[in-house]
């Protein structure tokens, strides 16, 4: 086989990638005519491809828009829940969550975003629904703090993203949020109420893998009402202290820079 013809399907794959890569939180469907200025596709191209990736259920159709297809979602639930580290870390979410009462979560970032990927969710009526593959943007929540935090480069593309205002205490401008995620590296910790949703609150803590490279955010979660700015400064304690015993089960290990907590 020659080389021109070695490289024609791995040119067919970088398109498809290109035109999957195009939809966003922020951009969850699009027209055909939206795909091909995104991706700078011939139209034939973007309409074969998009025409083939809804047969296969990769892209589903609603009316002359496309959004991500329920296939996709079925291919990466084994990402999200196939992995080793999460066997280790489930029963210590669950054991904070006896513990305080309140739902626990680990998030890491995905592409420009923060994705749950477990879960030990409250035995409380009220509480704030969240599940494992639930995407959330970055720039609100205590755990998109503790990602950012220790983060450099996706700190600078979140801030110069556009911060979009999810509530009235949601971070809008770049600088603001630069010194909250300065004050969650040196804390070892966030505590935000009600920026992304009002009436909710959270405090996260940093997890860290082998290389001392940051793993996720242990986060626990709920109504302000029971999760009051004190309450949740009174659970700082056990909160990093339930993301270090994570770091050491997964083998990992603190960053080089001390982490102190006020």
């Amino acid at each position: 086989m020659s080389a021109t013809e070695n490289a024609a399907p791995l040119l067919v794959l970088k398109k498809i990638t290109a035109i999957l890569d195009a939809f966003s939180l922020a951009r969850p469907e699009m027209s055909l005519a939206e795909m091909r200025a995104e991706t700078g596709l011939p139209h034939s191209t973007v309409q074969r491809l998009v025409t083939n990736l809804v047969h296969e259920g990769m892209l589903d159709r609603r009316g002359d828009h496309f959004r991500i297809g329920l296939r996709m979602t079925h291919w990466a639930a084994p990402a999200r829940q196939g992995l080793d580290f999460l066997e280790l870390l489930t029963p210590v979410i669950r054991r904070l969550r006896d513990e305080l009462g309140e739902t626990v979560c680990i998030f890491r970032e995905s592409r420009g975003s923060r994705v749950c990927i477990a879960v030990a969710e409250t035995r409380r009526v009220l509480r704030r629904a969240v599940e494992v593959g639930d995407i959330m943007p970055l720039h609100a929540g205590s755990a998109g703090r503790v990602l950012l935090a220790w983060n450099t480069d996706l700190a600078e593309k979140v801030y110069g993203s556009g911060l979009q205002s999810m509530t009235d205490r949601t971070i809008t401008d770049a600088a603001n949020l630069d010194a909250a995620v300065a004050k969650t590296r040196a804390d070892g910790f966030a505590i935000t109420t009600g920026e992304r949703v009002s009436g909710a609150s959270g405090l996260s803590a940093p997890i860290f893998g082998p290389q001392a490279e940051l793993y996720g955010a242990l986060t626990v979660m709920g109504p302000t009402m029971r999760m009051p700015y004190d309450v949740c400064a009174s659970w700082i304690e056990p909160v990093i202290a339930a993301a270090a015993e994570g770091t050491r089960l997964i083998g990992g290990s603190l960053p080089s820079e001390e982490m102190s907590v006020s």
